[in-house]
């Protein structure tokens, strides 16, 4: 078998690895697919006569080329006056809800929401240290800074995913149940459901952007509240808990594009109160970190590749 047979060989069994940093990364199946083929391309064209680890060096290469789509992505963006609404015109609420579940369940669409916030760069530490162990040796040549400044991009966009709970680790624990029982509920549209998590005099707040122009920016008692919210299953199969400055909350991000955020005030073991916020100015002032899993500190996250097929 010749080099390049071997190389084939290899990539071919690397793909589902290089499609899951790839998707990480980019956080789009088409866009990973896209990356994954370029990778082939300047593998193939630059040859492995030398290389000792396969996958490291093809690692390698995947990120270069996403770090590359990252750049010319936010370049793009930047020649728009309002980043925030191009991406809100760009969300379809028709998306198929295979592909949904298939990124939810590989990275979480809060993460998601999270890493688009992030720097090229700092994004391409992050996901590659922190997600698939990538040391900075390497990723320092991708990012072409020094290991300690790959470190430290790595631990800036650390910070930004965890974030700081103001609440102590009971009371979030506690929020992330009543927040998870809500979401679930919204979703299947459980009316019975809702009403048990809404306090009886609870209120939704909603500005005119998350409504869409239409009238009713504050309904108040829980009957109300969850009849209301029963129409939004839709919505609701892209939520995802999150911290919100700090708070319990939620974000609405279909294909990891942020659309809405929900704050809640919390009453006892209950919601008193559900702000709707899809205004682009205030969005952009808040700061969204991944919400710790329920009753455990934050984990490692799930760096499996994703499913081939998918997407």
């Amino acid at each position: 078998m010749d080099d390049q047979s071997a190389l084939a060989e290899h990539f071919d069994r690397s793909r589902g690895h290089l499609r899951g940093v790839a998707f990480r990364m980019l956080g789009s199946v088409d866009e990973a697919d896209d990356a994954v083929q370029e990778t082939w391309l300047r593998a193939s064209r630059a040859g492995a006569a030398g290389v000792g680890n396969l996958t490291a060096w093809l690692t390698t290469i995947v990120g270069r080329v996403c770090l590359d789509m990252l750049r010319s992505r936010q370049r793009r963006r930047e020649e728009f006056a309002d980043i925030t609404e191009l991406d809100l015109l760009a969300v379809d609420d028709d998306a198929d809800p295979a592909d949904e579940a298939v990124l939810a369940d590989s990275v979480g669409l809060a993460l998601l929401v999270v890493l688009n916030a992030l720097g090229p760069a700092e994004r391409t530490a992050f996901v590659l240290h922190d997600l698939f162990a990538v040391p900075f040796d390497q990723i320092a040549g991708i990012v072409e800074r020094s290991p300690d400044a790959a470190k430290k991009l790595a631990s800036r966009a650390r910070r930004r995913v965890h974030g700081t709970a103001t609440a102590g680790s009971a009371d979030l624990t506690r929020h992330r149940a009543i927040v998870d029982a809500f979401l679930a509920a919204s979703r299947t549209g459980d009316l019975d459901a809702l009403l048990a998590v809404l306090a009886p005099d609870a209120v939704r707040r909603a500005d005119q952007v998350a409504l869409r122009g239409q009238a009713g920016t504050e309904i108040r008692g829980a009957r109300l509240v969850a009849e209301e919210t029963r129409t939004n299953a839709a919505r609701a199969r892209f939520a995802w808990p999150a911290l919100i400055d700090g708070v319990l909350g939620a974000v609405v991000a279909p294909r990891g594009r942020l659309l809405l955020v929900l704050r809640f005030a919390f009453a006892g073991d209950r919601i008193g109160a559900v702000d709707v916020i899809g205004d682009p100015a205030r969005l952009s002032r808040m700061h969204i970190a991944v919400a710790p899993a329920p009753a455990a500190p934050l984990q490692r996250y799930d760096a499996r590749p994703l499913p081939a097929g998918s997407g």
